[in-house]
């Protein structure tokens, strides 16, 4: 049975770097279970941005004006960016060679109107990873799910429903994939319903924020939370946080830093004594915690496995899992995926899926009036010869040990 390997290219809302992954995949038929994607984690590694591209790309992000001019800058830096880091996955951890690319590149803007989402931008033109490395590239990956009336988000949640899928047709108990980036989401499955995802709002996009509003402060983020670990959580502010009817909104939904930014914390602070950044940092740790805690909570999770920037952020960790109580947390690691590259394997999972003709959003959790096949492709050196497409879609996706291949414990 033919292998692929698949490199995954990300940098999330967070834009403190772009996040590698390398994997090889395979589509084995499961007698009685029917098809499943076999992943077996080759590595992972993180590429910071060159400066001074990441604070050109904070610059440029909503309420900031960007002109068609600074965009088509970005686009190349951004594409190049990928293409560097592209190079790097191949060499360290690729063996120095890989099948495909994929690439999810670098959201810059995600417009959202009420409940519907209009449109969505990510940059990093795949041109410059295929003439750097002469591999097929898959990218534009959101748009598709957009255009069949999806929000294009959270694509993570395809990953989850076959990876927490229960083995045994049981429904009682109900997983949660939470990833912490810029932006917090999560994916439901199990239970009785069907798997359901969305954004709950703010992950560390507010706490990055809040470290660069400091006049005194020349950090770009709270690392490991330990500011806010000697701040008090300011009950007047995040009660005024609470109050955003987002996290009332039922999903599908989604958001990003185009409502979730600096001028929001100022415009929330307004009128307010002023607050210490320990202070204000605990106040924001606690607003992720709480609001993810009260999703999870509303869907009778009752166990939350943790992946995402966020995962490093021990106040907030601490935070979430007092939020939670009962509710058992753990990180996506426990089951073989790093917490820090498991949205790269979801975009290597995304671009082989789409290499093979099979659709890689899930309707029930962006809202899409049905499955689709996403993205584009850029061929790389050779004429482009596509596999057979693969009759029918994977259930269930079994992560593999690097050892000796052996399946990872299940989460169903």
């Amino acid at each position: 049975m033919k292998s692929w390997r698949v490199l995954g290219l990300i940098s999330g809302t967070s834009m403190d770097g772009i996040d590698v992954a390398v994997a090889e995949f395979r589509l084995p038929e499961d007698a009685g279970s029917g098809p499943v994607v076999e992943l077996l984690p080759l590595g992972s590694l993180e590429v910071a941005y060159p400066e001074p591209l990441r604070g050109d790309l904070v610059a440029a992000l909503p309420p900031a004006e960007c002109s068609a001019e600074r965009l088509c800058v970005l686009d190349t830096l951004v594409g190049q960016a990928f293409a560097d880091a592209a190079r790097k996955g191949i060499a360290e951890l690729g063996c120095g060679e890989v099948d495909l690319i994929a690439s999810l590149g670098q959201t810059i803007y995600h417009w959202v109107e009420g409940r519907t989402c209009k449109g969505t931008l990510q940059l990093g033109q795949p041109a410059w990873i295929a003439e750097a490395t002469g591999a097929p590239v898959v990218a534009d990956l959101r748009v598709r799910d957009v255009a069949a009336g999806g929000h294009g988000a959270p694509l993570a949640s395809l990953l989850d429903a076959l990876w927490l899928a229960p083995t045994d047709g049981g429904v009682g108990d109900v997983a949660v994939a939470l990833n912490i980036g810029g932006i917090a989401n999560i994916t439901v499955v199990g239970g009785t319903h069907a798997p359901l995802a969305y954004d709950t709002g703010p992950g560390n996009a507010l706490l990055d924020a809040a470290c660069r509003l400091a006049a005194d402060s020349r950090i770009q983020y709270d690392e490991g939370g330990r500011l806010a670990a000697n701040g008090s959580p300011h009950p007047d502010l995040l009660s005024r946080l609470l109050a955003d009817p987002y996290y009332a909104a039922p999903p599908p939904k989604s958001t990003g830093k185009e409502h979730f930014h600096a001028d929001y914390l100022r415009t929330a602070l307004d009128g307010l004594p002023e607050i210490a950044l320990p202070d204000l940092l605990a106040t924001l740790v606690e607003l992720t915690a709480i609001t993810v805690a009260d999703a999870c909570r509303g869907h009778g999770a009752t166990r939350v496995v943790a992946s995402g920037g966020g995962v490093r952020n021990a106040t907030l960790m601490a935070s979430l899992d007092r939020h939670l109580g009962a509710i058992d947390l753990v990180t996506s690691e426990s089951f073989g995926l790093a917490a820090d590259a498991k949205e790269a394997y979801l975009t290597a999972l995304l671009g082989f899926l789409t290499w093979h003709g099979l659709p890689a959003n899930l309707p029930a959790a962006t809202g899409a009036s049905g499955p689709r096949v996403l993205g584009s492709i850029t061929p790389g050196r050779r004429p482009l010869q596509l596999p057979e497409p693969a009759p029918t879609p994977p259930r269930r996706l079994r992560v593999l040990q690097l050892a000796d291949r052996t399946p990872m414990p299940r989460l169903g």
